[in-house]
């Protein structure tokens, strides 16, 4: 039984074979399960790389997004701010007003028992002449709303010959009534699709309260001033103001108020095609210079739609504002005031001068009037004022910084015709000297010192005024290019029609004749300055009405 060590090996080395195989199988599966793992594990970690990546962009994503609202929570808290601000001053501006509805309401008790008291110590006679003038009174506001009323008849009429039936009229139903209204569906045909806003390109001016545009009513262009929406009550109150002034007070040299749409905030007025006298001034667009006859005119206009301002009844109105780019100029450079957001009506104060009291003043630099901008006082010399450095500017085309400083130290050097702006033209030397020196009185710092505009002033503008409107009148007669065209002075100032027989009046306008007669038969003052008129009688233009009628002859 016993084998030797040679059959020994020799019987077991297909068992120890057969056992090396089952391990390297063993040991290959093994390592392969090993590799397998690695590569589930490679792969686990490339796909946790991925989303750790995933996570790191909608993190950063995050915190752009909080930073965002950070810095929107910050400007809404400093909106929030402004807005406490602005409701802190309308509060303010309200107390104000009703302390200043309460103080009139005093000083109106006072009155009605001052008057009771009078009417009490009157005699019979003194009270039957007191009956009369309240009944002449009543008579002549009885007169006048029957003219209100033939005026909208005729609007009415001329708006139908327009087809625009939904311009409506300016209406006064009486002396605190009126409607100015335009519907906003008027005003639709000039917004924008993109953020609902007026053309750009119709865009002709801006200022700190709007915008204006040009735009067509019907067939008749205008101009609309679009207000600026305000949280508070600045806005509101100079649309306000505008059309309560504009509806109560006509006047040649006035622009023209049509209309007034209050969901909007907009203003329709007359469309003047030269722009601004600031405009002029500068020549924007190379437009020509202002001739010193234009210009002489010009001064004469704003002086006698001042002084009719100044003395309208039963309150004077004081403009605040008065400066270059607030004077309108239409096609044949006839200048019209304009803007009266800043405008007031004046009362009486304890020095029975006309004034408006304000804490707030408000107005240009180098026209305001220095005491007005000091003490909040405005009264009609601060429009004295400012109408001062505008007769400079015309006299020099200069800037209005420190310009009567300069005009006075070239009076004094007998230097004034180094400063006149040359571009006008040939100024008449002692007309220049005579401009300045009105200027200069005008434009000084103390109100008490400045000239009046009704009897210092016009005494001297109007005869250059006519000399410079006759001076145009016989170089433009020969050469008028246009025929469809009719200059400004053909006009009468009353009916704005052709005149056919043109008469000087006693305030040295030119009126048809029949009209300044019908005028004088109710009134005694003239129909531009609201002055008494020195005399009663009419002088024929004859110069001027052989201009008009080779004029209507050119037109056949």
């Amino acid at each position: 039984m016993n084998m030797t060590r040679t059959e020994h090996v020799q019987s077991s080395a297909p068992h120890t074979d057969l056992a090396e195989m089952d391990f390297d199988a063993d040991l290959q599966d093994r390592l392969q399960r090993a590799f397998d793992e690695i590569v589930r594990l490679k792969k686990e970690n490339f796909e946790e790389s991925c989303q750790r990546q995933q996570v790191e962009k909608e993190l950063l994503v995050v915190r752009k997004k909080a930073k965002k609202l950070q810095e929107y929570l910050l400007k809404d808290m400093q909106r929030s701010k402004q807005s406490e601000e602005a409701r802190a001053t309308d509060q303010h501006l309200i107390q104000k007003l009703r302390k200043e509805i309460e103080l009139l309401k005093i000083q109106r008790d006072e009155y009605l028992e001052k008057l009771c008291r009078a009417s009490e110590q009157m005699s019979p006679q003194q009270s039957e002449v007191a009956k009369e003038a309240y009944e002449k009174d009543k008579h002549e506001m009885e007169i006048l709303k029957e003219e209100i009323i033939q005026l909208k008849i005729h609007q009415d009429k001329y708006l139908a010959k327009k087809n625009d039936p939904n311009l409506a009229p300016v209406e006064c139903v009486s002396d605190t009534d009126c409607d100015t209204n335009v519907p906003e569906n008027e005003l639709e045909a000039y917004r924008c699709t993109l953020g609902n806003r007026l053309r750009e390109s119709l865009k002709i001016g801006e200022g700190g309260y709007g915008r204006v545009y040009k735009g067509i009513i019907g067939d008749t262009a205008v101009a609309i001033k679009i207000l600026r929406h305000n949280e508070n009550l600045q806005g509101i109150l100079q649309f306000q103001r505008e059309v309560l002034i504009l509806t109560k007070v006509r006047h040649p040299h006035l622009v023209n108020l049509l209309g007034a749409c209050n969901e909007v905030s907009a203003l329709v007025y007359e469309y003047l095609p030269n722009g601004s006298l600031e405009d002029r001034l500068s020549c924007k667009g190379n437009t020509p210079a202002l001739t010193w006859q234009a210009r002489t005119r010009i001064i004469g206009e704003i002086c006698s739609a001042l002084i009719f301002l100044h003395s309208h009844k039963p309150k004077s109105v004081v403009h605040g504002d008065l400066k270059p780019s607030n004077i309108l100029l239409d096609a044949d450079l006839v200048s019209k005031l304009g803007d009266f957001g800043i405008a007031r009506f004046l009362v009486p104060s304890d020095t029975s001068t006309m004034v408006h009291l304000t804490e707030h003043p408000i107005g240009t630099m180098f026209y305001s009037d220095p005491e007005y901008m000091a003490h909040g006082e405005l009264t009609s010399g601060s429009d004295t004022y400012s109408f001062g450095i505008i007769i400079l500017r015309l006299l020099t085309g200069r800037n209005p910084r420190e310009i009567v400083k300069r005009v006075e130290d070239a009076m004094i050097n007998d230097e004034l015709h180094t400063i006149i702006d040359r571009s006008a033209g040939e100024w008449p030397f002692v007309q220049a000297q005579q401009l300045a020196r009105i200027g200069m009185r005008c434009a000084v710092e103390k109100r008490r010192r400045r000239a009046d505009l009704a009897t210092d002033v016009w005494p001297v503008v109007e005869p250059m005024m006519q000399r410079a409107s006759l001076s145009s009148c016989l170089s433009t007669s020969s050469s008028i290019q246009d025929e469809s065209s009719v200059p400004h002075y053909f006009l009468c100032p009353i009916l704005q029609k052709i005149m056919r027989n043109p008469h000087i009046a006693g305030d040295g306008f030119t009126y048809e004749a029949d009209a300044i007669m019908d005028w004088l038969e109710t009134h005694d003052t003239s129909p531009m300055t609201n002055l008494a008129l020195p005399n009663r009688a009419t002088i024929p233009n004859s110069a001027l009405r052989s201009a008009i009628q080779e004029h209507l002859q050119r037109g056949e």
